[in-house]
């Protein structure tokens, strides 16, 4: 069956001539294709509903067609469900108006347009717009008190925009005679009859197969493998750990004094020479030939005094030597009374400016001397050769530098003051950084340990490179094993020491590679996941061992046919057996279809 829903009337509403035949009617007396029409209950629908009136026939021979023609669109106004669910059974949608009535044209396009859109809501439904009648193009009477003037004409522009705006096809009928209403409208309009038989159709045929297919018997649905735990990697706490060991002044190797020696500010030297080539002029750590640049070399000069010691050696075999911390003497008396507020912005690392800014603005409430101490500032924090602006100062300009620099100092003799002994080598350090990022080293050095009182300090249980890595992030936040083994032995390291989140960056790393092995390579490497799991639970990786069981479940077909697969514990083996995938259930169906297609002898689509 077609269902049409007829809205509008292409009558106008002051020509003298209302008896001619609707369009609708007039389609359905003329065409060659329509029979059987029954309009016996149209006046009874008409009168019963006050909006619209109903017909039926039958066209294409023996397809029910059923015509709704709604000639008034108060119908929209009085009863919007009744005109919604109208549009929702529709197949086609004819509106119509008429082009010498511009009044009703008007109302259709701003009250009603909007309305029959939103009834369609996104539906493929056709809409055919027909504008009837012929354009009467007498002038309008100027009189103001006249009405002929509402009789001006809708013009085929109008007509055609309001159809784009509608998403319809456009018409214009000029007289309901046998060409237009056969051959013009009815052409169109059986075009979409056809369609919407052919779509009924289709999703007729689409419903019966699916009908048909569900009663059949389907071959097993391979459910996804469970979801393996998510390790979720903890925030750095470099900056803050290092922030810590200045207020906590362990391991201080120079002292800030002003000229009167009235107060002192203890501080790191490897941390502040890590941000500050002037720092780093200051403590002999390269020369003025090396920066080249005069700026930082005058403001050193200007600003600080390095006082002079015994450097003579002294005998370490029994213990450190004892090493007072540098004295260096602040000249600029308004500068030193700042250098607290200086110190927590480098070891805060140096990304809070505007911060820095408010702390030395309150302090002093003199803009002179605040902009003075803050050139300062940028002058000790500046790149030699390059000028420096607030900007370089803020954010990220100097966060990058400073974890870049601290790397310069590591794993080299410049200002270390302990040397590790491992493997037969050396690996010099910087008591300064290890306290301040290791709880274990920084109770090592200030506790009642050997350790705290040696230059030389044995390692054991690690290897060198293991060892190795292990420092090179304590200095720099960054760790990337390079493979799965190495990743293992610096959480080993990183256990021992009990470095939480390198433990932790090495879990992601060894199940980052795990996860992009390709099957065929997990099946042939000589990589034992079982004994991956051993360290991880013996090391206390609650986090790793867990996934490594999941892991080790999801891929059962694999590692069931390993040797290592016995070497599982009870508890274990029964973890695994649990969560395998696919299941027991699921083999046991998929054997069961394939049993069942062996005995229909056909053949299976899936297998």
């Amino acid at each position: 069956s077609v269902t049409i829903v007829a809205f509008g009337n292409e009558r106008d509403r002051f020509s003298e001539d209302n008896q001619q035949p609707s369009l609708i009617w007039s389609y359905l007396g003329r065409s060659a294709l329509i029979s059987q029409i029954d309009s016996s209950l149209s006046a009874a629908h008409a009168a019963a509903n006050r909006g619209f009136t109903e017909y039926q026939a039958c066209v294409f021979g023996n397809v029910r067609l059923l015509v709704h023609d709604c000639p008034v669109w108060d119908i929209f106004d009085s009863d919007w469900y009744t005109s919604r669910s109208l549009i929702g059974r529709a197949d086609i949608i004819v509106i119509k108006y008429s082009v010498n009535d511009k009044t009703s044209f008007q109302e259709l396009k701003e009250s009603y347009v909007p309305m029959i859109k939103k009834a369609l809501n996104h539906c493929s439904v056709p809409v055919i717009l027909s504008a009837v009648g012929a354009r009467k193009n007498g002038v309008p009477c100027t009189c103001p008190l006249c009405t002929a003037d509402r009789r001006s004409c809708v013009t085929t522009s109008e007509g055609v925009q309001l159809s784009k705006e509608l998403g319809a096809t456009y018409l214009e009928l000029h007289t309901l005679n046998d060409f237009y209403i056969q051959k013009y409208f009815g052409g169109v309009l059986e075009y979409f009859m056809i369609q919407s038989l052919n779509q009924k159709s289709s999703q007729k045929m689409k419903k019966k197969r699916k009908t048909q297919k569900c009663h059949r018997v389907q071959p097993p649905q391979l459910e996804q493998p469970e979801k393996m735990p998510i390790l979720k990697g903890e925030a750095s706490h470099y900056d803050a750990d290092l922030h810590n060991l200045l207020c906590c002044c362990q391991c201080a190797d120079v002292a800030f004094y002003p000229e009167d020696l009235s107060t002192v500010v203890e501080a790191h030297k490897v941390i502040l020479c890590s941000v500050s080539h002037l720092f780093m002029l200051l403590f002999e750590v390269k020369s003025a030939a090396d920066i080249r640049d005069a700026s930082i070399v005058s403001m050193a000069q200007s600003l600080f005094t390095v006082e002079s010691r015994d450097t003579s050696p002294t005998d370490t075999r029994d213990g450190p030597p004892c090493v007072p911390p540098v004295k260096v003497v602040v000249k600029d008396s308004v500068f030193c009374s700042c250098l607290p507020d200086i110190l927590h912005f480098i070891y805060s690392g140096a990304f809070q400016w505007e911060r820095l800014e408010e702390d030395i603005k309150k302090k002093l409430k003199d803009p002179e001397k605040t902009e003075n101490v803050l050139e300062k500032v940028k002058c000790i924090l500046k790149t030699p050769g390059k000028l420096s602006t607030a900007k370089d100062c803020r954010s990220h300009q100097i966060r990058r530098l400073y974890s870049t620099s601290l790397r310069l100092f590591f794993n080299t003799p410049v200002l270390a003051d302990v040397i590790f002994k491992i493997q037969g080598a050396t690996v010099p350090a910087h008591r300064a950084v290890l306290v301040a990022r290791c709880e274990v080293m920084a109770a090592m050095f200030n506790g009642n340990y050997l350790e705290a009182n040696s230059v030389l300090v044995p390692v054991h249980g690690v290897s060198k490179d293991t060892f190795l890595s292990f420092l090179e992030y304590l200095y720099t936040d960054s760790c990337c094993p390079a493979s799965i083994l190495q990743a293992m032995s610096l959480l080993v390291c990183a256990e021992m020491y009990q470095v939480m989140q390198l433990q932790h960056i090495c879990e992601l790393s060894i199940i980052t590679q795990l996860q992009s092995m390709p099957s065929r390579e997990l099946a042939s490497t000589s990589l034992s996941i079982v004994s991956l799991l051993r360290k991880a639970k013996f090391h206390n990786s609650d986090c790793l061992s867990t996934w490594l069981l999941h892991f080790i479940a999801t891929n059962y077909l694999i590692f069931s046919q390993k040797p290592e697969f016995q070497d599982l514990s009870v508890e274990e083996r029964s973890f695994v057996e649990s969560h395998r995938w696919p299941s027991n259930l699921y083999l046991k169906q998929l054997a069961e279809y394939r049993n069942y297609v062996h005995s229909q002898k056909c053949h299976c689509a899936v297998m």
